[in-house]
């Protein structure tokens, strides 16, 4: 009897041979796991309960920490997504008075976008949920393990921030 190699679903990484060739993989593969599961929870969540996406919220959590505005081009930097994105973004929260949009003085070219007394109260209302909801996905972590995985991916950050661009 011959068993079939194919399965439906690809195996689990931990179910993959223990080797230090394929530990770097499977780290990469459980870290983006974890964010993407984290990232689903909280964006279904600030549908559910605020009736907007990750995306926006990320806008405003950016423009909330700059009250002199931000180029779009530092918003879609900082953000990690295309200028087209941040413009499709940029009008809808323009739309419902939460950003405002002005030419830079100082570079015709380039556009500054604000966060409003509105959409920084907007704001506010959803971090707090925001904050309680990764407080309880990473309630199973103990404090300890959360402190140490801090330090160990403030490590890999550093790590990644040196390499040199290809």
């Amino acid at each position: 009897m011959e068993l079939s190699t194919h399965t439906e679903h690809p195996p689990d990484a931990d179910a993959w041979p223990r080797s230090d060739e394929r530990l770097a993989l499977r780290l990469w593969l459980r870290l983006l796991g974890c964010t993407h599961r984290v990232e689903q929870t909280l964006g279904q969540r600030l549908r559910r309960s605020f009736g907007t996406s990750l995306a926006r919220f990320d806008y405003l959590a950016q423009l909330q920490h700059y009250p002199e505005g931000l180029r779009m081009k530092a918003l879609s930097r900082r953000l990690m997504v295309t200028g087209g994105n941040i413009t499709g973004l940029t009008d809808q929260l323009l739309a419902e008075g939460y950003v405002t949009r002005e030419v830079d003085p100082n570079d015709r070219r380039s556009n500054i976008v604000r966060i409003t007394p509105l959409g920084q109260a907007s704001f506010e209302r959803m971090a707090v949920a925001h904050r309680q909801w990764v407080d309880t996905l990473l309630a199973g972590v103990a404090e300890a393990d959360r402190q140490l995985l801090h330090r160990l991916l403030g490590g890999l950050s550093q790590s990644l921030d040196a390499m040199p661009p290809e």
